[in-house]
């Protein structure tokens, strides 16, 4: 038996017995787990000599006829997904960006036992610091599709504990940049600073040690994007 039968045996045991006598000749949990860890194989980036980062998002296409059969059950099929997939990056010592995370979408053309699957690598963000409730015209930075306002002041970033906008990121330093925001009689002037980190940054696709901001401006650190919004009061 090869090492990819072997694996195989124990995902049917772990993960497809719960769901065997529900799924009998179409899409099952153990084909989705195989087809996410050869996506996890195929996509996953060399971040230096001991580790690759590999995908923890997956968007997973059904045909109809297996999407109506899969979907009551997803919550729980997941759950024990998420659990082989998190074993298997162990294993490999892959570096995930943040939790896994994987959903479902109907796609008619498919036909019944095929699937189609997009994997993506997402930073998970997370601010201890309370977000202040925006105002009119205030200006955010932006951090996967979370806004977090700027106001006078500076405001840290990096993976570390002690800084003010943590974001779960391997390519990205404990204490990474900074930004700063001061008043003017235009509104804010905003600029971004390098706090020497590894990996550096970039303003606009063009690596800097610091640089102004403006809204529209995107900052790239590690696989994480920042952008400068301006919004208004929903």
């Amino acid at each position: 038996m090869g090492v990819f039968d072997a694996i195989e045996k124990k995902l049917e045991g772990a993960v497809s017995s719960v769901f065997a006598k529900a799924f009998k000749g179409e899409v099952q949990p153990v084909e989705i787990t195989a087809r996410l860890q050869r996506e996890m194989d195929s996509e996953a980036t060399v971040l230096d000599k001991d580790r690759k980062l590999a995908p923890n998002g997956f968007h997973v296409s059904l045909s109809t006829h297996d999407f109506a059969r899969l979907i009551p059950y997803s919550k729980t099929m997941n759950a024990e997904i998420s659990a082989q997939l998190s074993a298997y990056a162990l294993e490999h010592d892959y570096v995930l960006n943040g939790t896994i995370s994987i959903d479902y979408e109907e796609d008619e053309k498919l036909p019944i036992g095929k699937m189609r699957v997009v994997a993506t690598s997402e930073a998970s963000v997370a601010s201890d610091e309370q977000i202040i409730p925006p105002r009119r015209n205030s200006v955010f930075v932006e951090v996967n599709g979370v806004r977090h306002p700027l106001i006078p002041g500076s405001l840290t970033i990096g993976r570390g504990n002690e800084v003010d906008l943590r974001i779960n990121d391997p390519g990205i330093s404990r204490e990474h940049a900074r930004i700063d925001a001061e008043s003017s009689g235009m509104g804010l002037a905003i600029k971004i600073t390098d706090l020497g980190s590894t990996n550096g940054l970039k303003v606009n696709g063009q690596k800097t040690p610091g640089a102004p901001l403006i809204v529209g401006s995107v900052v790239d650190i590690g696989k994480t994007q920042l952008k400068i919004v301006a919004g208004a009061d929903a």
